[in-house]
């Protein structure tokens, strides 16, 4: 494996951990895994451009390289769930459906669970088959959070 670059962004959710290699984004997330060290990246620097523009307001797609790591299962949730529409939320089951498995709704939910690379690979989107919001690795209340920012800035 390549050399893994590491940061913090500071974000209205927290501190967030961005990891890369040098050619793409491996990683977000809510949970502060950072070495002593922190070593930035040209792909870590257009993550947080990006994360800047979509924290206000003014990007809804993402284009900064990803490289994902799961099973294949995995693998063809998390892009599914990069399909759902900016400010849209779908059900686990409707992800089951998109990947052509309409019965793996709780495996989509697990998949869900391990998306590495939060708010850019929009797991926060889906939502429970009533209506209710459903487990978050960031919690409920980013959850929310995330839901009601892309509403009021569709």
């Amino acid at each position: 494996m390549s050399n893994l670059f590491s940061t913090t962004y500071e974000g209205p959710l927290g501190t967030l951990t961005l990891t890369s290699n040098k050619d793409a984004l491996l990683g977000i997330s809510f949970i502060s895994k950072i070495r002593e060290e922190q070593e930035s990246s040209p792909v870590l620097e257009m993550a947080m451009q990006q994360l800047d523009a979509y924290f206000k307001g003014k990007l809804q797609q993402f284009t900064v390289p990803l490289e994902l790591h799961g099973t294949a299962f995995q693998e063809s949730v998390w892009k599914a769930l990069s399909l759902v529409p900016y400010g849209t939320v779908v059900s686990y089951q409707d992800i089951a459906i998109a990947i052509g498995n309409p019965k793996a709704v709780r495996a989509v939910g697990m998949a869900n669970n391990k998306n590495p690379i939060s708010i850019i690979i929009p797991c926060h989107r889906v939502i429970g088959k009533q209506g209710s919001l459903t487990g978050y690795a960031g919690g409920l209340d980013k959850k929310q959070w995330l839901l009601s920012h892309e509403r009021a800035n569709q």
